[in-house]
């Protein structure tokens, strides 16, 4: 059984990725902020000696590293560079010094590098342009990444918005399905008819598996479906799964300005490094969470 070592394991795309890959035959280990197990251990990644213990016992195969802030309204602006740059680079750094070289590193970054690009199709060629902290700290993670290109078989993935069971209520789609679950008449949103990419987590830790099978190394690849639905057009289907309508109470607090109306990843840089399936709809998923 290959070692596979999931960072964060215990977040929403650690649990789901976590099963994904036991059912596949896996031996999975995986760190975490607050457990301690055989397989778990808790390991803060800003703290080389927690990252040095873990890689030591291990010896992983294979890493994914999940592990960061991921919430871009995380209030502490700080936090982003040590967990989510800082951090990566000490588990790189880690692997140098005790001479590991996994089959593959997977490092997780994200779409929002992209910022404002004023187009609606975001292709790995274009020049970043993050506007926030969050974005902005996982650039730097990508550079710095960058830099052991050399000496570690690395991908580097940027996943567009992609929800299912267990995401936390503070993104969007969670905080839609929640309110029709608990039933309440009005929602408070922003702009209701731009177009953005909804993606399921299985889609998302099927390519993540595939990804580390792959020749692929020393690239940057979107997680990306180039599938955008309208916000208006997740209203509806929840409404249609609730058996209710639900009033819309657009806040211009929520609302950006010069919005692009659709937006979503190219697909064809990833098509050329795996093969990518849909196995199930937006409505599906939406259906799951609710009756979860």
């Amino acid at each position: 059984m290959k070692k596979v070592l999931i960072t964060g394991i215990d977040s929403f795309t650690g649990t789901h990725l976590s099963s994904c890959l036991c059912n596949a035959g896996y031996d999975i280990y995986g760190t975490s902020l607050s457990r301690n197990s055989s397989k778990k251990y808790r390991c803060d990644i800003t703290k080389k000696s927690d990252i040095t213990k873990v890689l030591n016992e291990v010896r992983p195969d294979f890493i994914i590293h999940l592990s960061g802030i991921s919430f871009a309204a995380h209030g502490d602006a700080e936090d982003f560079y040590k967990v989510n740059t800082i951090g990566t680079t000490n588990i790189l750094e880690v692997l140098v010094e005790l001479e590991l070289n996994p089959k593959k590193v997977i490092l997780v970054s994200s779409a929002t590098v992209y910022g404002n690009q004023g187009k609606e199709l975001l292709e790995e060629s274009m020049c970043p342009k993050p506007v926030n902290h969050y974005g902005i700290s996982k650039l730097s993670m990508e550079h710095m990444a960058a830099n052991y290109f050399d000496k570690l078989s690395i991908i580097i993935t940027r996943p567009f918005n992609y929800t299912g069971v267990g995401q936390a209520s503070h993104f969007l789609i969670p905080k839609i399905v929640e309110h029709f679950k608990e039933g309440k008449k009005e929602i408070e949103l922003g702009n209701i008819h731009v177009a953005r990419e909804f993606n399921d987590v299985n889609f998302v830790v099927d390519a993540y598996h595939k990804l580390l099978l792959s020749q692929e190394k020393s690239a940057v690849v979107n997680l990306s479906s180039n599938r955008p639905v309208k916000l208006l057009d997740v209203i509806n289907m929840m409404q249609e799964i609730a058996g209710y309508e639900i009033s819309i109470k657009v806040n211009p607090a929520f609302v950006r300005a010069n919005e692009i109306k659709s937006l979503a990843g190219s697909t064809d840089k990833l098509k050329k490094i795996i093969d990518i399936s849909f196995e199930s709809t937006l409505k599906s998923t939406l259906t799951e969470m609710y009756e979860s």
